[in-house]
Order: structure tokens, then sequence, then C-alpha cells
């Protein structure tokens, strides 16, 4: 009878780890030269596009790549991210999120679940995630693995985190923002 349970047991748990999400690539790492690039983003709903090296003419850039809008973890951290867009603000960065699952709807979700705070952009077949090594396979669909970057205006990454859970994806960023501000006023 244990036998059968442990069996059991194994048999499900090999099972839930066919079924999430696989990661693609280690990312980009710190020290790295960031990718530029150019997408379609929108931010309150209104599209524009929005490229990386004209962005880091203002200040660093915390560019956080999500699986897919309107999911619960996604939209958890966007939620998070626009309550701390105003502190990155303050301290010269900007926020954009970007994502290759549900691309269609990102004006959209700019606006409900960004809040109107941040764009975001779309990354259809998820070709800028592949540049900075970002990428999942789930359910036979390329997408963006939960990843942030912290971009200095130099385009130098200088920090690279991935995690599933979205909570300390702020933190971090929000860490590495202000250390790069306490050492360039």
């Amino acid at each position: 009878m244990k036998f059968r349970k442990n069996l059991a047991v194994s048999l499900a748990l090999g099972l839930l780890a066919v079924s999430l999400p696989t990661p693609g690539f280690a990312a980009l790492p710190q020290g790295a030269a960031a990718p530029n690039f150019t997408l379609d983003a929108a931010k309150g709903g209104k599209t524009f596009n929005f490229t990386l090296n004209q962005s880091l003419r203002k200040g660093p850039v915390v560019l956080y790549f999500f699986p897919a809008a309107f999911t619960p973890g996604c939209t958890v951290e966007a939620h998070l991210f626009a309550e701390a867009t105003d502190t990155f603000r303050k301290m010269g960065a900007t926020v954009v999120g970007v994502t290759a699952g549900n691309v269609e709807r990102v004006a959209e979700f700019s606006k409900v679940e960004c809040r109107d705070k941040f764009a975001v952009a779309a990354d259809p077949g998820a070709k800028i995630a592949a540049e900075y090594k970002t990428t999942m396979t789930f359910k036979d669909r390329l997408l963006s693995e939960r990843t942030s970057f912290v971009i200095a205006p130099d385009g130098k990454i200088l920090l690279s985190y991935t995690d599933g859970n979205p909570q300390a994806h702020i933190e971090k960023t929000m860490a590495a923002v202000r250390e790069w501000k306490a050492k360039h006023g």
C-alpha cells in the first residue's frame, strides 16, 4: 500500500513538473549591454512606439518582462509596479512592461491593470524577450519569462532578476534604482 501511495505521489509530482512553464535560457546578466528595441506600446490605453534608447536618455529604465496580460500573477505584478511608478519617476527612472502573451490586449492592460501609470509593450513571438534571454515555453507557445532588468542610461544592465513570484520584482528593481541614484545624484 505504501508503495502505491509513493508511486501516486511521484507520478503527480512528475505531471506537475511537466505542466509548468519551462525557462529557455538564463537571462542577460548584470553588466551586459542591453539590446535596444522599438515595440508597439500603450500607456493609459493610448498607443505609441516605445524605444529603449530614447527612454535611457531620460534616466534608468526598469524593464520587466511578464508572461501574459490579464493572468493572475501578471495582474498582481502590474498593480505593484503601478503603485511604485511615482517613486521610480522621482528617481528619474522609467518603467515599462513587455509581454509576448495576449499582445492584442496591451492597450487595455495598460489602462486597467497598470492603472495608466506606465507603458506596456507587445512583443509578438517573444523576439525581444529572446534577445534578453528571458523566454519560456508554455503550452507550445514561446512567452516572456517573469524577469526584471534595471538598465543604466549608458545601456548597461544594473540588475537582472528572474523569479516566478511577482512580488520581489518591485523590491529588487527599486533597490537597484536607489543604488544608481545614490551614485549619480
